[in-house]
This record gives structure tokens, sequence and C-alpha cells, in this order.
């Protein structure tokens, strides 16, 4: 007795959640703004987010580099989307190259958040790979947040 009172309402659970499974995009905006909002600290909005490397089917992505902004301040991190420990970096900077903030090493689910004080223009690098030698994603972009 005590198994099926357990049961029944995991049934109807498995059955609710079976009849609207929410769409990549509706989990990765309610995920995503969620993570930034923890990470990248409150007051924080998604500006963008970069499937990477660049050019393949974004269900095939190996990470996600999501740039948020507060106020004229930036934050990105990059999401690992392998599932396994992986060589990560992510570096943000003011526009010309200065001021830096970065993020390097072995990690399973993200490298960073990085902050820049004023993210106008600002250049942003994104690698990933199984080493610093064998990446599989090397993104250098001067444009991921907005040049207004």
């Amino acid at each position: 007795m005590k198994l099926t009172y357990f049961l029944l309402p995991a049934l109807a659970l498995s059955a609710a959640i079976q009849e609207r499974t929410p769409s990549e995009s509706d989990l990765t905006l309610h995920t995503h703004d969620a993570r930034a909002a923890t990470l990248c600290g409150s007051g924080y909005t998604l500006d963008k987010a970069v499937p990477l490397p660049k050019g393949v089917d974004p269900d095939k992505r190996k990470a996600t580099l999501f740039a948020y902004s507060n106020n004229g301040k930036g934050c990105v991190f990059l999401d690992n989307n392998v599932g396994k420990k992986q060589y990560m970096s992510i570096k943000v900077c003011k526009v010309g190259g200065k001021n830096c903030d970065s993020d390097t090493g072995s990690f399973s689910q993200y490298a960073g958040p990085v902050y820049v004080s004023s993210f106008a223009c600002a250049p942003v690098t994104a690698k990933m790979g199984s080493s610093s030698s064998n990446l599989y994603v090397n993104y250098k972009n001067d444009y991921v947040f907005p040049c207004n």
C-alpha cells in the first residue's frame, strides 16, 4: 500500500511533464537567466548567447558564450555543453585590450564569470578543448557587446 501511495503522484507528475516539454530555447532562456543572476550578480540581463564553435548546428555545440549587461557593465561566462571537464578559458577587456579579466582552467560546468566595467565594444575571447594545445573552440570577437 505504501508503494502505491508514492507511485501514483509520481506517475501523475510524469504524465504532466510529458504533456508539455519545453523547447530548448525555453530552457536556455530560463536556465541561463537564473544562472546569470547567480553567476554575474543581480541586475544583469542577457544580451547575447553564442553557440560555439561558430558555424555548427546549435544542437551540436560544445559550449555557449553568454554575455550579460548591467548599466554599462558587462559579464561573460563560457558554458560547458560537453558534460565533462575540459580546458576552458574566457577573457573580456575594455576597448583597446585594457583592464582584462579572465578565468582559465579545467572546468566541468563553466569558465567565468568575468567582468568589464565598460562593455561597449569590449573584446571577448573564449577557448575550449581537451587541452590548451588541442582546442575545438577558439573564438575571439570584438562585438559580443554593442558598440554604442
